[in-house]
């Protein structure tokens, strides 16, 4: 049977079982949701419509906290956000012109290389110089268009820096929040953004809401040392994922 045009009633419960954990982590550590849903999605969807979907996804959770998030944020955010909105379609360009082993493998790197920047001492509370923000910036935008993932390279940025957790979690949901509406740019320019993802993003936002709020619950409930286990635990998690597709 047919749901929402094209999509499947198996590939709509498994999109929503995987938003719901997928939104959890994202409200606990302020990242996360992209990294664990868009693979779970390509078992269902195209890759390149997981991709467009996860996007969707973000754009709209982000607006229901744009407040928070522009309030929160390091300035840095709207810098590394600018580079992103510049970079994303480059992204999306090579993924639509390389394999999809190729694909794993530059997804695998760059979050192994996260998971091992934030085992890293805490660099305290300065922004980093223009290279490295710039470098974060053109990074995650790649990885926003190629993987519609953001966070491997942002995360390590904010987390491994001294500042208040607010901060932290802000900055990084300000700047996925900015990278999924340039990848959603990039995908009507692309001529692969369909309405039905659109709609099919609707149908997921209450359960996306639904988990983000529980996952800042118990966020709200935990050290900063917790916390911060939690952030390293999810990033090793994504590392040890793409390590295991690409093999």
């Amino acid at each position: 049977m047919d749901l929402l045009g094209s999509f499947t009633a198996l590939q709509i419960a498994v999109a929503l079982g995987a938003a719901l954990g997928a939104s959890f982590v994202r409200g606990l550590t302020g990242f996360g949701m992209a990294i664990l849903l868009v693979p779970i999605l390509a078992l269902a969807l195209p890759p390149v419509e997981a991709v467009v979907l996860g996007n969707c996804l973000s754009v709209l959770i982000g607006l229901t906290e744009a407040r928070t998030l522009v309030r929160e944020a390091e300035r840095s955010a709207w810098v590394i956000a600018g580079i992103v909105v510049l970079t994303t379609p480059l992204g999306l360009w090579a993924l639509s012109v390389t394999s999809a082993d190729i694909a794993r493998l530059i997804i695998a790197l760059i979050a192994f290389s996260a998971f091992i920047a934030i085992l890293l001492p805490r660099r305290g509370s300065a922004v980093p110089g223009r290279l490295v923000t710039g470098g974060v910036g053109v990074l995650s935008g790649l990885m926003t268009g190629y993987a519609g993932m953001p966070g491997p390279p942002v995360v390590p940025y904010y987390a491994g820096r001294e500042l208040p957790r607010i901060t932290i979690k802000a900055s990084m949901l300000l700047i996925f929040t900015i990278a999924g509406a340039a990848g959603l740019a990039g995908a009507t320019w692309l001529g692969i953004l369909r309405w039905e993802l659109g709609l099919f993003a609707l149908v997921m936002l209450p359960v996306i809401i639904a988990g983000n709020r529980m996952g800042s619950a118990v966020s709200g409930r935990i050290s900063d040392p917790a916390w911060r286990t939690c952030v390293g635990l999810v990033l090793g998690g994504a590392a040890l994922g793409a390590l295991l597709r690409l093999m």
